[in-house]
């Protein structure tokens, strides 16, 4: 078929001439012939062809020429066999090549060859015309239906009802209708109107009315003066959702194991509703292989089980146009047993039909019925075969085709394998099929024999056909279908039979062949195509059209191209006859086309390579025998733009001026515009910086300078770019030498990258090294980028040594490679090299298969395969898809297959957790990969249906028990059995008054076992636990709850267990009761040994009572350390012991000899004593050594700690030795050592320092004596007029505090400054300044030589004792 807009000459350039615009009759096509070959009249002359300007005036040798080809009437119908299997379909398409290249295989005398093509063009010519909407609107055209409703056209009876039609010609079409095939008149309807400049349809019932009685069948008329075009036959029906029937339905009695269906037959509705199943509250039914609904709605039981009762059944029916749902009676079933107790253990047995006495029995089909089925399905419609089978147990279904395999990538399976669906049915699905149900029982096979019928289908529709006056051609309608389709023709919306004659029309079968057409031929053909399963209606019309040539583009266009580039001149045009287009240069010489020239079908120019010659004026012509129209397009050729001069890299110091030179060449009348990037955004230019035509100035260059500099020069046909690093430098110091001067940098980057020696799977590239700047380049980097997969990202494709610049690349086939090169040295990388030119491999089919392919379920009815995506190297070619295959593991069923393009895929609606067949197979177009590999994957998980049963409990010890319990069924576990887990919480103590945390503890058991070992419980507690089953989803229902206790336990180790030494001769200890006591505590036992260095003394075990948190021990030497071990004790045994050593001495030193050996001091009872000077718990030691007067006896101090009182006793140590008393507060430890102590009175350091106290001492006395005229404290006790109190330590001794009267505060008090009355303390101490034990200062300056243990200021505030030591008192003491 010939095209007219933007077309060119056909044949070879320079062969045929354009007719001359005056041809008259010839030129025409009006011929004396009846049957002609040809329609323009030429004929073949020695060398070129003439057009005919009549048909006597032609010469004699032409109509010879002539007369031979009348004679090929004879085999002219198959010629045109040839033209049909030669010309594409399609509307106003050609293709001249094939029809050319099979003339000139054929070899006919240059005469025949014009002649037959012509021929064969003319019979299939036809016209586009161009979009442009000037032309649109200027020619006229038949109508044309541009939109229509459906056929079956169904509406919402809420609505107005609409029924579109829409056509478009020139004049605009007019419409009407017709109803039931007869004439519709809108104007009688006040509730009909038509939209204005459409023939769209609108009833409107906001008035009143019944959408049923406009339902018909409706067929539009678009009319103008050309012709009438008919919209399809439009089927009007309102849609319709009748209510369900009231009925009242039993109970469904059926036996135990029985099959049974339940019936939906919904109300007839248009369209037909959706139905679906449900309990009458709402809830879904569960469907599963035994229980599922059929594709006409009913519910099929393949056997039934007693726990069917516990639901019943409703059908619901959802209506698609009035979004309502209607639900049916419920269905009751009421089962008949032979155990009638519904035990959920049973569920979870392997064989729950022979547990509840179910007799087994042989499939047999509930639907189909019988051995034997036929259906017939369209063409382009989805096949559904189905197969439901009763039996117990419940049969799985398998499909088969007779004679061959499922069609692998229409067919899937639904309803649990119940049904198999053939998407989109052809002919070839047709043939016999079978479902094979079997259990164990046996096996039973239904055969469904499957008809493929088919409504028309097109093979080739009627398109509309513009030809030229005199111009031969046909419309085609060609339709195939099952029964064969019968052809009908209609002209303006009647029958051709009774349309006038026409003699320029033939109709022959289901082609109108048109000859000779002129300006009245005009009209619009219908052609129907029907059989009993539909009809097809086109519409195609007929325009002729006579047009002299017509450019479409703006004229004397002006195109600047840059030198030795390549460029297109376009000259769209158009006319009727199709015109003869030709490309001139300046106005002379032979048409353009061959060599540097090549002239497109549209018109276009191409020029491939632009030289400074090609400048000039182009002119195209277009002609036909009506005219003809041409038009100028003036080429001119520019230099291009390029930079001589480029910027180079440079290494700077930080404040120093940088100059980056770019000189430009361009050609001069074109604008040029210089601009900057650095690291390839816009520069800013700031003002240290100074742009000028052809250079850059960086004034005080810094450190935010450093990077890449690019030069871009362009005009408005291209532009040129160079780049340049700049590198800057901080400040050094001077260097020392000639070496040290060169500083060391990042090399530059390699440059002219080169391919050679070009390969299928490998290439070599060259390259030129960069400057090292003074540091040797240890190694190369070569990167490649692809631009399929990830283009713009770069790839390390291998590394060589600093020492090659060539190197061989190893690649993979369909890759589109680009090289780049890094250098690096000790300094570091150089930017990457220019990018090199791309080489692209070639392509074959994938060697591998993704990697970790997995299945695995994300909701309990899918499984979700996934893989790890190929790289672009390991894709080899095009279209990378994965040809995903699956099926159930040992089945025979057979593999489903989807094709995806991504890294995933979800098959749906699957069973829980059932283990699957997987594979994924890598696809290009070149082919597919290897065979994968089988991978074993599983469909979701569900929560576990049972607990572990018979837990049972065997206390092992006071924090551990043995667990054991009966393990569940495999099936219900409904996914990978991960652990059993038991979850336990204390409840109580068996203590009173103790709280316990009640948070709930777990403990795993991995794997299917029964039993297990929860350890890490507190002893003498109350506890709880509950066993699950857990799956990959979570835990299953919880076990009864079990309790147990623990039995006593050993406690743990006392809390804060600190160690205090307030001086050289007393060991403080203290500590809390256990946090855990696990049990009745009975007693605490301590145990001490003293150490010094490396030796050990003598282990001394003390018992204490479970109250007694308090010990006070007395140092037998100030060398010695001890270390204490105490732990808590239950009747069970100690538990947890916690322990801490003494602080060291502060001026400890070698014994050389041995002190005489003290025997310890018996004291009181025991007491608790606070102090600060050290502190020791089980976890830290603080120890602070308070240093004591050397020559000082110690002082035992005891505490005996009562309900009532708390009495402190202090004495002098004996100078006779006393039998040790056994207590059990305080001990004074034997010696541990009597063969390394030194004798002290020997010793420098004792003699000086007894020297300084007998000097202070002296002080002190002479300043008692001066005190002593003012009154002060005095040891002779005195009874006063003040009473003593009951606790008054003071009694005992006679000691009273005795001073001026005039001066003399309330006992126990002192008046302060202000008036107030404070307790009377200590203003000064020998023990506040570290320099003393227990000895301090009076109020009047007296030395108090008694050594006590300073209590805290609680206890010392109103308890301390007035005693106080005369001077003699005092001398004696110390010494």
């Amino acid at each position: 078929m010939r095209r007219l807009a933007a077309r060119g000459a056909a044949g070879d350039a320079g062969e045929v001439a354009a007719p001359a615009a005056d041809s008259t009759d010839c030129a025409r096509g009006r011929h004396p012939s009846p049957r002609r070959l040809i329609d323009l009249c030429a004929i073949w002359d020695p060398g070129v062809f003439l057009p005919a300007v009549g048909w006597k005036r032609a010469s004699g040798f032409a109509r010879r020429r002539l007369n031979e080809a009348e004679t090929l009437n004879s085999v002219r119908e198959a010629q045109l066999e040839l033209l049909e299997a030669a010309r594409p379909r399609g509307p106003g398409s050609r293709e001249r090549g094939p029809v050319l290249r099979m003339a000139r295989q054929q070899q006919p005398p240059p005469w025949v060859h014009a002649a037959f093509l012509l021929c064969l063009l003319s019979l299939s010519g036809a016209i586009e015309i161009p979009m442009d909407p000037s032309i649109q609107n200027e020619l006229s055209q038949p109508p044309t239906i541009t939109k229509q409703s459906v056929k079956d056209h169904i509406v919402d009876p809420r609505d107005n009802i609409l029924i579109e039609c829409e056509a478009k010609g020139n004049p605009a079409p007019s419409f009407h209708w017709t109803r039931n095939s007869r004439f519709f008149n809108i104007a009688k309807d006040p509730r009909v109107s038509m939209r204005r400049r459409s023939g769209t349809l609108v009833i409107d019932f906001r008035s009143g009315g019944r959408p049923e009685e406009y339902e018909g069948e409706y067929q539009c008329f678009a009319r103008n003066k050309f012709g009438t075009a008919l919209s399809n036959r439009i089927r009007l029906q309102v849609s319709k959702s009748p209510l369900w029937p009231k009925e009242n339905l039993d109970p469904v009695v059926v036996q135990e194991g029985a099959p049974l269906t339940l019936q939906c037959n919904p109300p007839p509705g248009l369209p037909s509703p959706v139905i679906f199943w449900m309990s009458s509250s709402m809830e879904p039914i569960t469907q599963d292989k035994r229980v599922s609904q059929g594709h006409n709605g009913d519910l099929y039981f393949s056997n039934v089980m007693l726990q069917d009762m516990q639901t019943d059944y409703s059908c619901n029916a959802r209506f698609h146009f009035t979004h309502t749902i209607q639900q049916k009676n419920a269905f009751t079933l009421k089962v008949l047993t032979n155990n009638p107790y519904n035990d959920s253990s049973l569920r979870n047995h392997p064989d729950i039909y022979s547990a509840r006495g179910v007799a087994e029995r042989t499939p047999s089909f509930m639907y189909p019925q019988g051995t034997a089925s036929s259906q017939m399905v369209l063409r382009g419609m989805d096949l559904v075969l189905e197969c439901i089978a009763s039996g117990v147990p419940t049969p799985d279904i398998a499909w088969y085709k007779k004679g061959g395999d499922l069609p692998s990538d229409k067919a899937k399976f639904e309803n649990f394998n119940k049904a198999l669906r053939i998407t989109n049915v052809s002919e070839e699905d047709s043939g016999e099929y079978f479902c094979l149900a079997s259990n164990k029982m046996g096996s039973i096979r239904h055969t469904i024999s499957v008809r493929v019928k088919a409504a028309p289908y097109w093979l080739d529709e009627p398109k509309n056909l513009i030809l030229a006056p005199g111009e031969d051609g046909r419309l085609v309608c060609r339709a195939n279908g099952n029964p064969k389709p019968t052809v009908q023709w209609m002209v303006n919306g009647e029958p051709l039979q009774s349309a006038p004659p026409n003699p320029n029309r033939e109709v022959a079968g289901d082609t109108i062949i048109f000859r000779d057409t002129q300006i009245s031929s005009r009209a619009v053909y219908q052609c129907n195509t029907s059989n009993e399963h539909g009809y097809l209606l086109a519409n195609a019309f007929v325009s002729v059209l006579d047009v002299p040539p017509r450019m479409l583009s703006p004229r004397n266009q002006l195109i600047r191209v840059i030198l030795y580039n390549r460029t297109r001149l376009d000259c769209p045009f158009f006319g009727s006859p199709i015109p003869t287009l030709r490309w001139f240069k300046n106005g002379q010489g032979s048409n353009l086309d061959g060599g540097n020239y090549h002239v497109y079908e549209n018109g276009s120019l191409e020029i491939k390579m632009i030289r400074k010659e090609d400048q000039g004026i182009y002119t195209c012509v277009a002609t036909n025998i009506l005219g003809k129209a041409e038009n100028q397009v003036r080429l001119e050729v520019k230099d291009p733009t390029r930079i001589y001069r480029m910027p180079e890299d440079q290494v700077a110091k930080r404040g120093t001026t940088v100059q980056l030179e770019c000189r430009v060449k361009h050609d001069p009348s074109l604008k040029l515009t210089v601009s900057w990037l650095k690291d390839d955004e816009p520069l800013y230019i700031g003002n240290r910086m100074k742009k000028e035509d052809d250079s850059l100035t960086i004034f005080g260059v810094a450190e935010r300078d450093q990077g890449s500099y690019t030069c871009v020069a362009s005009t408005e046909l291209d532009q040129d770019l160079a780049k340049a690093y700049l590198t800057v430098l901080a400040d050094q110091a001077t260097p020392t030498n000639r070496l040290a001067a060169l500083p060391k940098g990042r090399p530059d980057r390699p440059r002219d990258l080169e391919l050679t020696d070009l390969a299928e799977r490998s290439v070599r590239l060259t390259w030129i090294p960069g400057d090292d700047n003074n540091s040797p380049i240890t190694d190369y980097v070569v990167q490649f980028e692809e631009d399929q997969f990830q283009p713009g990202v770069w790839h390390d494709h291998s590394k060589f040594p600093g020492s090659v610049n060539s190197a061989v690349l190893q690649l993979s086939p369909y890759v589109n490679y680009q090289f780049r090169v890094i250098a690096i040295n000790e300094v570091g990388s150089s930017h990457p090299s220019l990018p090199s030119e791309r080489y692209r491999t070639s392509g074959a089919p994938p060697e591998s298969n993704p990697a970790d392919v997995k299945g695995e379920g994300t909701r309990k009815n899918n499984m979700e395969i996934t893989w790890t995506p190929m790289n672009a190297t390991s894709a080899f070619g095009p279209n990378l898809r994965y040809i995903v295959k699956w099926r159930r593991r040992e089945t025979r069923e057979t593999w489903n297959n989807v094709t995806v393009w991504g890294s995933r895929y979800v098959v749906g609606q699957t069973p829980v957790y059932v283990p699957y067949e997987i594979r994924v197979q890598a696809e290009n177009d070149f082919g597919k990969g290897p065979e994968p590999d089988t991978v074993i994957g599983y469909s979701g998980e569900d929560y576990p249906r049972a607990a572990p049963t018979d837990v049972k409990i065997r206390v092992l010890n006071s924090t551990a028990i043995s667990l054991q319990w009966n393990r569940v069924y495999p099936d219900t576990v409904q996914g990978q059995l991960r652990e059993y887990r038991a979850y336990y919480w204390r409840e109580s103590s068996l203590l009173k008054n103790l709280w316990v945390s009640q948070k709930r503890q777990q403990a795993s058991f991995p794997g299917d076992r029964p039993r297990g070992v929860v350890s890490r419980l507190f002893p003498y507690s109350n506890y709880k636990l509950e066993m699950v089953v857990v799956n990959g989803r979570g835990d299953g229902p919880r076990s009864e709850t079990k309790e147990f206790t623990t039995p006593e336990g050993v406690p743990s180790a006392p809390r804060r267990f600190r160690v205090r030494q307030p001086n050289l001769e007393t060991i403080n200890l203290e500590w809390d009761h256990p946090e855990h006591p696990n049990g009745i505590l009975i007693g605490y036992t301590l145990k001490y040994v003293a150490f010094n260095g490396t030796k050990l003394g003598k282990q001394i075990v003390e018992n204490f009572s479970p109250n007694q948190t308090k010990f006070t021990m007395q140092r037998a030497d100030p060398v010695s350390r001890y270390r204490f071990t105490l732990s808590a004790r239950t009747q069970v045994g100690s538990g947890e012991a916690a322990t801490e050593e003494s602080p060291a001495p502060p001026n400890e030193a070698t014994p050389t000899a041995a002190p005489p050996t003290l025997p310890p001091t018996p004291v009181g009872a025991t007491g608790a004593v606070s102090s600060t000077d050290a502190t020791a718990t089980a976890a830290t030691t603080e120890a602070t050594t308070v240093p004591t007067i050397p020559g000082v006896a110690p002082t035992t101090i005891a505490t005996t700690t009562t309900a009532a009182t708390t009495t402190t006793t202090a004495a002098a140590a004996a100078t006779t030795e006393r039998p040790p008393a056994t207590t059990s507060g305080t001990k004074m430890p034997e010696s541990a050592y009597t063969n390394n102590q030194a004798d002290i009175a020997t010793q420098g350091w004792f003699i000086g320092l007894m020297c300084a106290i007998a000097l202070l001492v002296l002080i002190l006395l002479i300043v008692c004596f001066i005190k002593r005229s003012r009154g002060g404290k005095y040891p002779v006790r005195e009874k006063k007029d003040v009473p003593l109190g009951p606790e008054d330590p003071k009694e005992e001794d006679g000691s009273f505090d005795y001073s001026d009267e005039d001066n003399k505060p309330l006992q126990g008090s002192q008046t302060s400054l202000d008036g107030t009355i404070k307790q009377q303390e200590s203003d000064d101490s020998l023990v506040d300044y570290g320099e003393g034990g227990e000895g301090q200062f009076n109020e009047d300056g007296s030395f108090i030589g008694q050594y006590t243990v300073k209590k805290d200021k609680e206890e010392t505030e109103g308890n301390e004792s007035s005693e106080a030591t005369s001077p003699v008192n005092a001398i004696y003491s110390l010494a």
